[in-house]
């Protein structure tokens, strides 16, 4: 049992992350069966959070669930993955064009030196702190667009994307793309700064799309 879910309100909400993250790394591969009652064991909760964690990935269209046989855990296919990146672009561009008349000077120097420090980290392999320093690139940006209906709605395409992707693939986000980012933003030129993050966005697409396939997790179908 992972020991983050001793004591932890929500309970649901961690076991619907839980599960989430088995699908997306393949440790639940699809076409497999999730059973309410075998999970809570596994995890040592009781079964009515377990329930409802399974229903809320059902509506997220990660597993379907069979009469008399439990859930099933669902392929995503490379459309799945193109539609997700695909909104997932344009609500960041559309963040980003916003925060590029937003943003102060300090947070564009913060910024650029979190583009440097991953650029180090990368070099090094070191993938917990990529993965660390863009989270933090990404926040800064959209936070500062103040719009937080946006950001709710970017948020939810995130639940397609392992949660440590970049530390889980070793795989890295593009540095020349991340570059023109904050070239547009220095520039506070909203156009540009939509157009270079919708690059950067679907680069990292294209980064999932290939994790996913080399793990048996996608379905070309």
């Amino acid at each position: 049992m992972p020991k983050a879910f001793v004591g932890r309100a929500q309970l649901s909400t961690e076991v619907e992350s839980y599960v989430r993250e088995q699908i997306l790394t393949g440790e639940f591969p699809a076409g497999s069966r999730v059973r309410a009652e075998n999970l809570a064991e596994d995890l040592g909760v009781s079964p009515t959070p377990v329930r409802e964690a399974l229903q809320a990935l059902r509506g997220q269209g990660f597993l379907s669930l069979e009469p008399r046989k439990g859930f099933r855990v669902l392929a995503l296919s490379d459309q799945d993955i193109d539609d997700v990146f695909l909104a997932q672009a344009f609500l960041a561009g559309q963040l980003a064009r916003r925060a590029a008349t937003n943003l102060s000077d300090d947070q564009l120097d913060n910024l650029t030196q979190m583009h440097d420090e991953i650029d180090q980290a990368a070099a090094l392999r070191d993938s917990e702190t990529v993965q660390d320093l863009n989270d933090s690139f990404h926040r800064i940006i959209n936070k500062s667009a103040g719009s937080p209906k946006l950001r709710l709605l970017l948020s939810n395409t995130l639940f397609y994307v392992p949660s440590r992707f970049f530390a889980t693939n070793h795989q890295y986000p593009s540095s020349d793309h991340r570059r023109e980012v904050l070239s547009a933003l220095r520039r506070r030129d909203p156009d540009a700064a939509e157009q270079s993050m919708s690059h950067l966005i679907s680069h990292s697409g294209h980064l999932l799309r290939e994790f996913l396939g080399n793990r048996g997790i996608e379905d070309a179908s």
